[in-house]
């Protein structure tokens, strides 16, 4: 729902890495080219072992390449935003100092904050969508409803 409630427009390009690469053979060179395109870059995806699913994490590994994102020479992502769209299956108190977890969500978070400000990127507060295993029909379609403001916000210019 929430990938349903992304408005049609044409500053927006989503870029599914499952369906892209299946086969996880990523082109580096392609997915620099597209993100190099982009002021903001949402990355969606479920907090999966406490980070992110695996094509996610090779993509992070082989893109942001030495010299093209850090390091000497490696300028291409500087002042572009980093904001990452998550669901947990488990709630709000779950992801808390003093839940199931142990701690909030945005901890779990640290190695993206490091690796975004590594790039010279700005890494943004994420948006969260949390309990979805407890979510009804309701409930997804006010996320999908939240999630699409928060969209329009970032097109409009006033997130920060």
């Amino acid at each position: 729902m929430l990938l349903d409630s992304i408005p049609n427009s044409e500053n927006i390009t989503l870029h599914d890495l499952y369906e892209e690469y299946p086969n996880f053979s990523i082109n580096v060179k392609t997915e620099q080219n597209l993100i190099a395109d982009h002021q903001i870059i949402l990355f969606q995806h479920p907090l999966y072992w406490y980070s992110c699913p695996p094509l996610m994490k090779l993509w992070i590994d082989l893109v942001l390449e030495d010299g093209w994102a850090y390091g000497p020479g490696g300028n291409q992502l500087k002042g572009k935003k980093w904001i990452q769209v998550i669901t947990t299956g488990g709630s709000k108190d779950a992801y808390s100092k003093d839940g199931f977890h142990g701690y909030e969500t945005e901890d779990f978070l640290l190695p993206f904050r490091r690796t975004a400000e590594l790039c010279g990127m700005d890494f943004l507060k994420p948006f969260l969508v949390q309990g979805t295993f407890q979510l009804n029909e309701l409930d997804l379609q006010k996320e999908s409803n939240r999630y699409s403001k928060f969209i329009n916000q970032l097109l409009g210019g006033i997130y920060e």
